[in-house]
């Protein structure tokens, strides 16, 4: 697993989800590792970690590679920042060490249950078609260079996202997070989501502060989310921005950071 770990300080996570990786976070690792440890991940299979072709690529597999990081570098008490498939991850990592946790950002993400699901998402998940689209022509982490924003990327950004993802095998893991969407009880994550959902109360009932940011033009992750995290921690913090899309961090770089900034330097717990 490679990961990222700059500055010293009260430690900040950040967890990136399908199919961008740490190069996410980039800005935000710059402007924050002045005051803080800056850790960020990336999940087996994504950006510069290994991408084995026999592997467990499901939900609780990666909170486990998340909570064996931390126990590696000696990590107690954190922050998280959380986006699309890291929001189920690091919410996975976080209901089982509620006392450690110190703050939480989301941005655009979930992590409970939802059939809310855009048909661009579900053809991907579908058996044969789905990986031959995913992984041959690179429908997913390419088409999201351009459709997971609102303001147009510059090409050089573009080539950064897709660049870990170059080839049928490396592309593995941004398949097997769609295959891994929970739609159903059947499914093989599904409970593992549903515990993560429940103990969601767990950290509102803790009072653990949180900061909600949104991309108002999300095609996936749309309003119904953001409505949903406001109602499930009512004494969140929240902004929303109409103008950015799923990539929020890329949209709304210079609105965001100092929110970000100002949300983990106020009050740090010892």
């Amino acid at each position: 697993m490679h990961y990222l770990d700059e500055g010293s300080g009260p430690v900040v996570v950040m967890v990136h989800g399908n199919p961008t990786w740490s190069f996410y976070y980039r800005h935000l690792v710059q402007a924050l590792k002045a005051t803080h440890r800056v850790i960020v991940p990336d999940h087996i299979g994504c950006g510069l970690s290994d991408k084995p072709q026999d592997y467990n690529y499901t939900l609780s597999q990666h909170i486990k590679n998340l909570n064996c990081l931390l126990d590696h570098l000696g990590i107690e008490k954190f922050s998280l920042m959380v986006h699309d498939w890291g929001g189920a991850i690091g919410m996975g990592v976080a209901v089982g060490r509620v006392a450690d946790i110190d703050k939480i950002v989301v941005l655009n993400t979930a992590a409970f249950r939802s059939t809310r699901i855009p048909l661009r998402i579900r053809v991907c998940k579908l058996p044969v078609i789905g990986e031959i689209l995913v992984r041959l022509f690179n429908g997913f982490a390419w088409p999201a260079t351009f459709m997971a924003v609102n303001k147009k990327m510059l090409p050089a950004v573009a080539k950064a996202y897709i660049s870990p993802y170059d080839n049928w095998a490396n592309r593995i893991a941004i398949h097997r997070f769609v295959a891994d969407i929970p739609l159903a009880p059947d499914h093989p994550s599904y409970k593992t989501l549903t515990e993560i959902e429940l103990g969601l109360k767990s950290l509102e009932q803790a009072q653990t502060e949180m900061m909600i940011v949104w991309g108002g033009r999300d095609f996936c992750f749309n309003d119904y989310f953001y409505q949903e995290w406001k109602q499930r921690f009512p004494s969140a913090q929240h902004h929303y921005f109409q103008d950015g899309g799923h990539y929020v961090l890329e949209d709304k770089k210079d609105e965001v950071e100092p929110l970000v900034l100002s949300f983990f330097t106020q009050r740090v717990s010892p």
